[in-house]
């Protein structure tokens, strides 16, 4: 084969894992956005020269720009592989795109290919890229044939029985842990920021096209949206006319299990206290205040037990039965505390449950 290869995504995607690097050259902004699975970052171009090229471009010929662009790729290849490659063996199989397949990876995968190295570049770039995910995620839900939608209130340990499922070998979608948010007005995590639109759904592309679809796939009932990333619409209708599982918990150990992971909350109630001013459209100046003061006072376990009773809870009533039409026969499991054995037990259960249903479903 002739070097560099120029292949559509279509042929790559097949042995993506079979390449030893997957070489993203756009600039470390266009990266962050979203990348292909497995991809690293070596700009041929950082975001200050890509400006530094456009500008030229737009505001003097095309020509200057290009001097000016070739000047800086070249430099940026030749640090890359200086630094990087040199140790890499004959054999060493990278693949290279930037954002169209043009002069970006083409610069760089021409050099590689010279020196001799096997390099393939992704015709169309990460934009072809980007189409098929776009594909594949308004049709991949609709293969499977069982989804099991787990239901129940805040603080019933959905999340948490998705986890122990996971470790069990189920197939789980974790829209939470994807999108590095739990859901609600106080559900932004301390130690991450939410991740793109588009990497958050590269990341949920990447779990799906992975997936068994003759298998079951475990999934927490979500809003459109989690935090501001929106759940693609396949998948959310999908979800809607799932069957349902109810998890249940007593309320105190539902507050019990809230403390435990909103332990950020409740070491800071200064904290606590900017969000939930957030809630003062719903529930007036005064509610707010009195939330506040028990915040201040130290007084967390009464204030989540009020939050769940007063906010979360009616709002779980009124939307779960709207927006899941299966809810009304869900399958009750129930657990007696938040301890690990607790979970272990109910996600075998569960999984016991689940393949009964697709056994009678099939019979």
């Amino acid at each position: 084969m002739k070097y560099p290869a120029v292949l559509p995504f279509s042929d790559i995607l097949p042995r993506l894992s079979e390449f030893d690097a997957i070489i993203d050259v756009r600039s470390p902004s266009e990266f962050a956005e979203d990348h292909l699975p497995g991809a690293i970052n070596l700009p041929v171009l950082d975001d200050e020269e890509r400006v530094r090229v456009g500008t030229l471009y737009k505001q003097t010929s095309a020509f200057e720009a290009k001097k000016l662009g070739a000047t800086l790729i070249a430099k940026n290849i030749a640090r890359h592989i200086e630094e990087g490659f040199l140790g890499h063996p004959q054999h060493w199989k990278p693949l290279v795109y930037c954002w169209r397949g043009g002069n970006r990876s083409g610069a760089m995968a021409h050099i590689l290919a010279r020196i001799g190295w096997p390099v393939t570049q992704l015709d169309g770039g990460y934009k072809e890229y980007r189409r098929h995910v776009n594909a594949e995620l308004a049709t991949l839900p609709a293969r499977f044939d069982f989804i099991n939608v787990l239901c129940g209130p805040t603080g019933s340990g959905k999340s948490r029985l998705l986890q122990v499922l996971d470790r069990q070998g189920a197939q789980v979608i974790d829209l939470e842990q994807l999108a590095a948010h739990r859901g609600s007005v106080l559900g932004g995590l301390p130690e991450a920021e939410q991740p793109a639109q588009k990497a958050f759904e590269s990341a949920l592309w990447q779990q799906l096209r992975h997936f068994d679809p003759a298998l079951p796939v475990f999934i927490e009932s979500e809003s459109k949206k989690v935090g501001r990333l929106r759940v693609p619409d396949a998948l959310m209708d999908k979800m809607r006319a799932a069957a349902c599982t109810d998890v249940q918990l007593a309320t105190e150990q539902r507050v019990q299990l809230l403390m435990q992971d909103y332990e950020h909350y409740v070491a800071d109630a200064a904290r606590l206290n900017v969000q939930l001013a957030l809630l003062t459209q719903l529930h007036g100046k005064e509610k707010i205040a009195h939330w506040q003061q028990l915040a201040t006072a130290g007084r967390m376990a009464e204030l989540v037990e009020e939050l769940l009773v007063q906010h979360y809870d009616p709002v779980y009533r009124q939307s779960i039965a709207r927006n899941f039409s299966r809810y009304a026969q869900a399958t009750p499991l129930h657990l007696p505390d938040i301890s690990e054995h607790a979970f272990e037990q109910a996600a075998r259960a569960l999984c016991a449950i689940v393949g009964e249903h697709r056994t009678a479903s099939a019979a």
